[in-house]
């Protein structure tokens, strides 16, 4: 159960972590694909042929790089809840809980009432 205490003492650090990660999740895709879309944006203004296929290429990669970066989190999440091994099952699914769901009541309960994380 130490994993278990560790996550329910530490819950605040793991809910700051998460709204990181809630910002990644929507930042970085937006701007991978603006990026791509003004790369796209200006070989055809070029009007150049190679130039316009290596940018479709990019815009692609760029996108598929935004749906992983999206997912990651929720990759992770579901690692976590496969292994399901001992102290994961008892409490330190505290950890990944306010990384994923940082609302969620898991977290807010380990947090309690006097530790509440406010963003307005």
């Amino acid at each position: 159960m130490l994993l278990g205490d560790f996550c329910g003492d530490t819950a605040s650090i793991w809910s700051i972590l998460g709204y990181v990660v809630v910002v990644i999740k929507i930042v970085i895709p937006l701007l991978l694909i603006v990026l791509g879309m003004l790369d796209l944006g200006k070989a055809v203004v070029s009007n150049d042929e190679k130039a316009m296929s290596k940018s479709v290429t990019s815009l692609v990669k760029r996108f598929v790089a935004a749906v992983l970066v999206f997912f990651v989190p929720t990759i992770i999440s579901a690692v976590f809840n496969a292994i399901n091994v001992g102290d994961l099952k008892n409490g330190g699914n505290i950890c990944v809980q306010c990384v994923t769901d940082v609302n969620g009541s898991t977290c807010t309960d380990a947090r309690g009432a006097d530790d509440q994380i406010v963003i307005k």
